[in-house]
């Protein structure tokens, strides 16, 4: 599996965003050929108020008493059927009625939906510049650890906070996960000092392949800058990073090699050790 991780500078221009998508999504197409692309965390609208939020959310088909796909959803499915891969959605705002969730779709090369996933753990934190971040405030919790199959790997779910909880990882891994997904929107400040390390680590520990696609840059929150780290990754089993996007918007494509996977679990069969989980 060739596979390719999109990085973005999304605003809270809807419209704008999903321009941007497809045109990094067909050059990462056209220089690479990949057969799996993954997009970055709220990449159909980050920063405005809640207002902004709400508006640019969509009720997927199939809940909230919707069937009409919105425009970010018919994007994502219809780059999957135009180009025949696996489209991993990064994460948007799902409208489902009283509440909003940070959630992933994935579409399959024919079309299908082959997963959902709504954000488990959410980002309440200070940053170490005094920023406060609340999602709870917006989104709800997730609860469901969610696996799919895509072009013979089995493929785990999480997004961006999540990636510092360690028991989620080891949850997908028992699943079957070969492949695990981590759209983002990292602060610049954590990105800077954690956004590697913790990747690498989950890696090790998982010895999972990991794409991780980033947003980068400026963006406004109810009038207040903010800016994403960005440095989008795809890192092997064994905790080496392959493939990887600077500043900037971009893409990095990798050869996901399940020999390698086969490899390392066999060398160091660290699931069969494990003692207190």
């Amino acid at each position: 599996m060739r596979a390719s991780v999109i990085q973005m500078n999304p605003g809270h221009d809807k419209a704008k965003n999903i321009a941007a998508a497809e045109r990094l999504a067909e050059a990462a197409i056209a220089a690479d050929r990949p057969d799996f692309i993954a997009l970055p965390e709220m990449w159909t609208c980050l920063g405005g108020d809640a207002a902004a939020k709400r508006a640019a959310a969509e009720r997927l088909p199939g809940t909230g008493g919707s069937n009409e796909p919105g425009p970010a959803y018919a994007f994502l499915r219809d780059l999957a059927v135009r180009h025949r891969i696996v489209v991993h959605g990064g994460s948007m705002a799902e409208d489902a009625g009283e509440k909003l969730y940070n959630t992933t779709v994935v579409f399959g090369p024919d079309g299908a939906e082959l997963a959902r996933y709504r954000k488990i753990h959410l980002f309440d934190i200070v940053a170490p510049d005094g920023t406060g971040y609340r999602e709870s405030a917006t989104f709800g919790r997730g609860e469901e650890v969610v696996t799919y199959r895509a072009n013979g790997s089995t493929v785990g779910c999480t997004i961006c906070y999540d990636v510092r909880f360690p028991e989620l990882y080891l949850k997908l891994r028992q699943k079957g996960a070969t492949v695990i997904v981590v759209p983002a929107a990292f602060t610049l400040q954590t990105g800077k000092d954690h956004w590697e390390t913790l990747l690498r680590a989950r890696a090790i520990e998982t010895q999972c392949w990991i794409l991780a696609a980033a947003t980068w840059g400026r963006h406004e929150e109810k009038g207040q800058p903010r800016f994403t780290y960005g440095h989008s990754l795809v890192i092997d089993p064994w905790g080496h990073v392959v493939a990887k996007v600077s500043d900037g918007e971009g893409f990095a494509t990798a050869r996901i090699d399940h020999a390698l996977t086969e490899r390392v679990r066999r060398d160091m069969p660290v699931l069969d050790h494990r003692v207190l989980a």
